[in-house]
């Protein structure tokens, strides 16, 4: 086995200045770190979940008990936390719609689960990656027949509350943040600044608006009108959604989706969300919706254990070598990213 190289005076040299190919060994020695972990964790819980199983004297047929054990009713939950964006490379244990998507779809096929309680923290995010797991949800409740629960934290809004309103039933609590139902494109103009230091842009383009939004130079009227028709048409997305999850008219949405935030006891006044509570209330009001009788209904996270393992482990590979957390770097989680967005810019 390598040993680790030393600089002159004695210290470990810094990952940066290990050779690439000292770098590659420990990137591979990593990996195989990870997946054997991977595998005994598998192992770990196929034996947990045999031995919790119970064990019928006198049988004599391996796994018998396992296939006669019928699953405790329960409250699935997934937590979704911070700015709701597609993620970067798409692997399972990262945070992301994809990711989030596949949790619900995954809790509505595990044996027992009733209800799922949808943990909202957000201000929001792209249009595609919201409407991405808002399409999870709607599926789900149509072929699953799962009631949803939304539980608004700190903040549920724009992208955030969008999710909420797929849900049967939302909770929030009285100082929540939340409403700012509307659409933001934002486009910066440096023009100014390109001048100052001599920067001047001059694309060749197949057609007159392909660089549209384009930051070295002014809009013009027609842009900002086919950029206007753009945010219209996914507000009236927004907007119908809002009516269909809240059982409201348009007309009725329309004059509190201007885009303003609303607390959550607001919200309540404004038939936005349907109680105020905590995590226990939104917990009971699933159970309820989801016919389970227990006073104390279990709630199961389990799908998300394995995944919160993998991203904690790539995350200490990738610091103890150097190359930072991966898909994310300082200057892309504080920035806001460019498109359609649901968002609320100053939850951001």
């Amino acid at each position: 086995m390598d040993q680790i190289p030393e600089t002159p005076g004695g210290a470990p040299l810094e990952p940066h200045q290990l050779s690439p190919r000292r770098v590659k060994r420990r990137l591979i020695a990593a990996l195989i770190g990870l997946h054997a972990l991977s595998l005994l964790a598998g192992v770990v819980l196929i034996v947990k979940t045999r031995g919790d199983g119970p064990k019928k004297a006198g049988s004599g047929e391996a796994g018998k008990s396992l296939l006669n054990l019928k699953p405790k009713d329960s409250v699935g939950w997934v937590s979704i936390r911070g700015p709701i964006m597609s993620s970067e490379s798409g692997k399972p244990w990262e945070r992301g719609a994809e990711q989030w998507a596949r949790r619900i779809e995954q809790l509505a096929e595990t044996k027992g689960v009733k209800a799922i309680v949808l943990d909202i923290n957000s201000p929001g995010g792209s249009v595609g990656a919201v409407q991405e797991v808002y399409m999870r949800i709607q599926r789900v409740k149509k072929e699953k027949k799962i009631p949803f629960v939304a539980l608004f934290g700190d903040v549920s809004a724009s992208g955030g509350y969008y999710l909420g309103a797929a849900c049967d039933k939302i909770v929030a609590h009285p100082g929540t943040l939340t409403g700012s139902i509307g659409v933001i494109f934002n486009v910066g103009n440096m023009e100014g600044l390109f001048a100052k230091v001599g920067y001047k842009s001059d694309p060749i383009k197949s057609g007159k608006h392909k660089d549209i939004g384009s930051p070295a130079r002014p809009m013009t009227a027609e842009e900002r009108q086919i950029l206007q028709s753009l945010i219209d048409d996914a507000y009236g997305q927004f907007v119908q959604a809002v009516a269909d999850g809240r059982k409201l008219s348009v007309e009725e949405v329309k004059p509190l989706a201007d885009g303003r935030i609303y607390s959550g006891n607001q919200a309540l006044q404004l038939k936005l969300v349907d109680q105020l509570g905590d995590s226990l209330d939104a917990t009971k009001l699933a159970a309820e919706l989801g016919g389970i009788k227990d006073e104390k209904p279990r709630v199961r996270r389990d799908t998300e254990k394995l995944n919160d393992i993998f991203e904690l482990l790539e995350t200490r590979a990738r610091l103890t070598l150097g190359l930072g957390p991966a898909g994310v770097t300082v200057d892309a989680a504080k920035a806001m990213p460019r498109g359609l967005l649901y968002a609320w810019s100053g939850g951001w």
